[in-house]
């Protein structure tokens, strides 16, 4: 491909000027992303990984943050703390078998398939109707 010469280039949107364009075969961004940098996940994970030490009565032992977190919402929920156990709750339930999002097979009996079905035809019936309205041309009054 021939490169236009100064006369016949138009400058323009899209069309920077040709020398300030990048040089090709040279990045834009030379130095780009350090290696071992660490997204925010890794960083998270790493430091609520890490080991702290905890006393239980007489004793001190290590445990990892994640640990002692979850052992400070459980405490303050047990002390009546509503929002710690709104919180330990949702956890239960998100980690019990059977949980929302795990895939378990629902078996539903036939008045309620017969009850799904039946509800199933009405909101295609009005989406159809809804469609249908706003496809119809409208007509415009304009007020002097």
């Amino acid at each position: 491909m021939r490169r236009p010469s100064k006369r016949e280039y138009a400058v323009g949107y899209g069309r920077p000027p040709i020398h300030t364009r990048f040089a090709s075969g040279v990045s834009g961004n030379p130095r780009g992303r350090p290696r071992g940098s660490k997204n925010l996940k890794t960083d998270v994970l790493e430091e609520i990984g890490e080991k702290v030490t905890v006393r239980e009565g007489e004793k001190s032992r290590p445990i990892s943050k994640q640990r002692a977190i979850v052992k400070a919402v459980v405490l303050r929920a047990l002390r009546g703390d509503a929002k710690a156990a709104t919180t330990l709750i949702g956890l239960l339930l998100r980690f019990q078998e059977g949980a929302p999002g795990e895939d378990v097979p629902i078996e539903l009996a036939a008045e309620d398939l017969a009850i799904l079905d039946r509800f199933a035809e009405r909101a295609v019936a009005a989406r159809k109707a809804t469609a249908a309205a706003a496809s119809k041309p409208r007509k415009v009054r304009h007020q002097k």
